[in-house]
């Protein structure tokens, strides 16, 4: 394990210092931001989603703004808008919230589908068009959307197109029996705690981005991921299997999951680590399918053997 490994280790116990029994999440939302994706965060109110995003923001050193997404909140709001300079004579882009290092877009379901759109173009794109000029998004750019899944009434879904934009689903979940405990212990004195200091520098994030990037997957692995994503295609249980985008993310988080744990290669447990957090949200079961409207992701990695 490299110096990188290591600091990129602090981030997580930076996390864990206020972010109570979610260690799995945290590295899974880590592996996320460094195989370049970005990262969807579906569940209840309360349970530290908000935590999350401005941890990570102050432990890697990254500017950050956050969105409370509601109806009335339009494209421009997002991405900026073009002010008219009486003394200039002429048009100013003011840049919007998009442009900072991490964005966290809270209550993504309650904007419009025109606003959501425009946040997950620039998503895609990577900058943001106005006025026939383009302006480039920071680097790195890491979007933490969160939505409730259980509060419908004046929100709209998103697509499942616009779902793929996302590398990751996480679900945070309630804090187990020990670490709740803690939580009722500390009471409101850890409600108020935050991270302390930037655990690494931004230059150390772009450098382990670009060793990620370098991880190496064999032949044999390729193949593995292959076939997971065929099966869901063809198993005949989802409306829809995954995409080419979505085995290119899941063999970019595999090698993002592969750095953390200190390798420099792919192994099928790396896969099979982030495989729920990144298939998901893709895999829609067949309504009217019985029993088989349960089947989720952790089924495909039952059914699919890691050697052909």
């Amino acid at each position: 394990m490299t110096p990188l490994n290591r600091s990129l280790l602090k981030v997580e116990e930076a996390l864990d210092v206020v972010l109570l029994g979610k260690r799995e999440q945290v590295r899974l939302a880590l592996a996320c931001l460094l195989a370049n994706g970005h990262l969807l965060i579906e569940d209840v109110p309360g349970v530290g989603k908000t935590t999350l995003a401005l941890g990570l923001a102050k432990a890697l050193d990254l500017s950050h703004q956050r969105v409370q997404f509601t109806v009335d909140v339009m494209p421009s709001d997002i991405t900026g808008s073009s002010i008219y300079r009486a003394d200039q004579h002429q048009f100013e882009f003011q840049p919007g919230p998009v442009f900072s290092e991490i964005l966290l877009a809270d209550e993504i379901n309650r904007a419009m589908p025109k606003t959501q759109s425009a946040l997950l173009e620039a998503m895609e794109e990577g900058r943001v068009s106005q006025d026939g000029k383009t302006y480039p998004l920071p680097v790195p750019f890491f979007v933490i959307a969160t939505q409730n899944p259980i509060t419908h009434s004046g929100t709209f879904a998103l697509p499942e197109s616009q779902k793929d934009r996302f590398l990751m689903r996480l679900n945070l979940g309630y804090p187990d029996q020990n670490a709740e405990r803690d939580l009722f212990h500390r009471g409101v004195a850890l409600l108020a705690m935050d991270v302390e200091a930037a655990v690494i520098t931004r230059s150390e994030l772009l450098e382990a981005k670009k060793a990620v990037q370098e991880v190496n997957t064999s032949n044999a692995l390729v193949d593995y991921v292959l076939r997971l994503v065929r099966y869901t295609r063809s198993c005949g249980y989802f409306t829809l299997g995954l995409s080419p985008r979505a085995g290119l993310g899941l063999l970019s988080a595999s090698r993002a999951w592969a750095w953390l744990e200190g390798r420099d290669f792919v192994m099928p447990e790396d896969v099979q680590a982030v495989f729920v957090s990144v298939a998901g949200h893709r895999l829609q079961p067949l309504q009217g399918m019985g029993d088989s409207a349960n089947l989720g992701p952790l089924d495909c990695l039952a059914e699919v053997d890691v050697v052909a």
